[in-house]
């Protein structure tokens, strides 16, 4: 984007861990070139997201590498990055945190919460056999396709800002606590954004209100553009973890109690981690019913980057536990690890984990019947060779906000009839995952148009109402459901008028309830369900791992548009494929190892397998046209599935991911 005299910006960042600052040397600036820093800003200098922890400019202390402390402003990128270069900020250097283990040792506990089901101490003074295992997983970088950047304009009193986001109004609620202003007098407008998978959620608010308060100061239009590595060292990554289990089995071997205790990095600050929290603890069961259950989940504070969110939100975190711990289970006992995982399945009218109700048809033995067919999983698994693997996965997504976060945020969408056109006024954000041409038609189904005639606004807070954010498999069955609704009414409405709208506000179904002290209830109305098999074959010299195939079959209601959905499970299968395998993101005293895309893998098109999907129906009574949630199931059921294969293939148990042809060297060397 171009503005009329517009400014460049460039942040100065951390250089240490954790410290103290104790002063700012600035040198005298050019005309016409400026610093922004906390000084500046007129409301609150906190980026506003569920815990608004994180300033928007430091103030007295750093709690992390690459931390913003202030921005240099003016018309010369060459001349901004030389001012940066005189810049001298004098630190007092603190006692940083680096690891979990740390940070539990030190208990700087951010979250802690717990739930209970059934009686789980008493299954486990029964239990005739109790197994503990512990998982870890690692960062993961998004790899979005443009970095993170933002412009604003101040005119006519009012403040517009425009980015590469997800979410317009979480960037509008940041700017009113920012700059102190009513949001009538701020607009923010989505650009063309190249995928997000989560890192344009929350973080786009922090870049939004720096750059407003940069325009403020100097009354000019300012753009703040990362480049890639900026982009890779401060923006918010997957929540690294530790779930450790303590799984009671019965004389049948059949797993009867589980005592659960997630362990997250939160990095330097809360932020969104609280409720990322809670879908991992909600989600820690997966697809099995257990009786009684103990489960603790706690975020801590390390002085890393922010973690934040990520495509799967918390449970491909302990969806990968949990089924590596049925797994190896299985390994241990020397049963099948497939026949294993079916003895425990969920069924329709089951209780959830937090006490809430199974209420639709459970598909998963239907899917698992024909996905084992699709790979012809029953005669490879009892044939196979060594360095040659096949597993499975099964799993689950709950479907929208966790909890009441729907009924909380009440989304809002209009539709308006425009002579022979209609018009979609949603804040639903087109990332490149096909939101607009599922939501389109959705619409010309509804009212029988053809979809040339049904037109999608812009996603811009001035022209939108807030429909909630782009996030959470929320688009289709929330913003969808709510515009099949409007348009049952503006059928029947349609000779009424050459122009009129019809909106629609979400309201939670009467037969769900929650309790947020208690974690009882229904966190999610529906699930969309999954399995994976995946085929892998290791090259027994360099340990390299090869994903040969990916079966798929997954019930997510009924398809609205089924290309758009095989490229989000395609797309899913991919990104869980390398964070399962080559997506190795480490830090050393707080400093990230792989801070560039030549440090930093991830899958390119000679690394993606053959991937067979299919879908199985079962509408949903509340959805549009049966349509339940489908953008993050597929990234969950990946990463479990290739590591059963690669379980299988050397014939030892795995406890953490990435895994590194390092790994599988010693743990083959072990094993010989």
């Amino acid at each position: 984007m171009h503005f009329e005299n517009m400014l460049f910006a460039k942040t100065l960042r951390s250089s240490r861990v954790k410290a103290k600052i104790k002063s700012i040397i600035k040198p005298e600036l050019p005309e016409g070139y400026f610093i922004v820093d906390k000084d500046d800003v007129p409301g609150f200098n906190r980026m506003r997201t569920v815990v608004s922890d994180h300033p928007l400019f430091a103030e007295d202390n750093v709690e992390y590498i690459g931390q913003p402390i202030l921005l240099v402003v003016g018309p010369e990128r060459e001349t901004i990055y030389d001012i940066i270069t005189h810049i001298s900020i004098v630190y007092d250097d603190l006692e940083p945190l680096y690891t979990l283990e740390e940070a539990e040792a030190k208990s700087t506990v951010f979250t802690d919460y717990h739930y209970d089901k059934g009686e789980p101490d008493k299954a486990f003074a029964v239990a005739v056999t109790i197994i503990e295992d512990e998982y870890h997983t690692g960062y993961q970088e998004h790899v979005y396709l443009e970095p993170q950047g933002m412009a604003a304009e101040y005119r006519d009193d009012t403040m517009f800002v425009y980015g590469s986001m997800q979410c317009p109004f979480y960037a509008e609620g940041a700017l009113t606590e920012a700059l102190g202003w009513d949001a009538k007098r701020i607009r923010v407008i989505q650009t063309v954004t190249g995928g997000a998978f989560g890192g344009k959620e929350e973080f786009p608010s922090l870049t939004a209100c720096q750059v407003a308060v940069a325009a403020l100061k100097t009354k000019r239009p300012v753009t703040l553009i990362y480049d890639r590595d900026e982009d890779i060292i401060c923006s918010t990554k997957r929540h690294p973890s530790i779930v450790r289990y303590k799984a009671a089995l019965n004389q049948n071997n059949d797993v009867i109690a589980l005592d659960v205790d997630v362990l997250l990095d939160a990095g330097a600050y809360n932020g969104l981690s609280p409720v990322v929290l809670q879908r991992a603890i909600f989600s820690v069961t997966g697809v099995y019913n257990y009786l009684h259950l103990k489960v603790r989940g706690r975020n801590f504070m390390t002085n890393n980057v922010p973690s934040g969110a990520y495509r799967g939100f918390g449970a491909p975190q302990t969806i990968f536990g949990t089924e590596m711990l049925m797994h190896n289970i299985a390994l241990k006992i020397g049963v099948d690890p497939l026949d294993y995982k079916m003895r425990h399945m969920l069924r329709r009218g089951d209780p959830t984990c937090m006490g809430g109700k199974i209420r639709d048809i459970v598909k998963l033995p239907e899917i698992i019947t024909r996905v084992t067919e699709m790979s012809d999983y029953r005669n490879k698994v009892q044939n196979n060779v060594k360095y040659k693997g096949i597993g499975a996965s099964l799993f689950l997504h709950g479907c929208g906000f966790t909890g009441n976060g729907e009924q909380t945020i009440q989304g809002k969408i209009i539709l308006k009839k425009s002579g022979e056109n209609v018009i979609l006024k949603v804040s639903s954000t087109e990332m490149g995952q096909g939101a607009e041409t599922v939501l389109r038609k959705i619409v010309a189904y509804s009212l029988d148009l053809p979809i040339e005639k049904v037109l999608c606004e812009a996603a811009d807070t001035g022209l939108v109402p807030d429909s909630g954010p782009t996030v959470a498999s929320r688009t289709t069955m929330i913003v969808g459901g709510l515009l099949r609704q409007a348009c049952l009414e503006l059928k029947d409405r349609w000779d009424e008028a050459e122009e009129f709208e019809v909106s629609r506000s979400y309201k939670h179904p009467d037969f769900l309830n929650w309790d947020n002290d208690t974690f009882q209830g229904d966190a999610y109305p529906v699930y969309s369900w999954g399995a994976n098999v995946a085929e892998v074959e290791i090259d027994p010299v360099t340990y390299e791992i090869n994903v040969k195939k990916i079966s798929a079959v997954y019930d997510v209601g009924m398809p609205i548009d089924e290309t758009t959905l095989r490229g989000q499970m395609q797309g899913g299968i991919v990104q869980g494929v390398g964070w399962a395998t080559i997506e190795v993101m480490t830090t050393d005293k707080g400093k990230l190892i792989q801070k560039n895309l030549t440090d930093y893998k991830v899958p390119t098109s000679m690394d993606i397998p053959k991937i067979d999907c299919e879908f199985v129906s079962n509408p949903y009574e509340f959805g549009p046209f049966g349509a339940k949630c489908a953008g993050e199931l597929p990234f969950v059921g990946a990463p479990p599935a290739v590591v059963a294969a690669v379980s299988n293939a050397l014939n030892v148990p795995i406890y953490s991911i990435p895994i590194t042809p390092e790994d599988l060297m010693e743990m083959d060397s072990h094993e010989n």
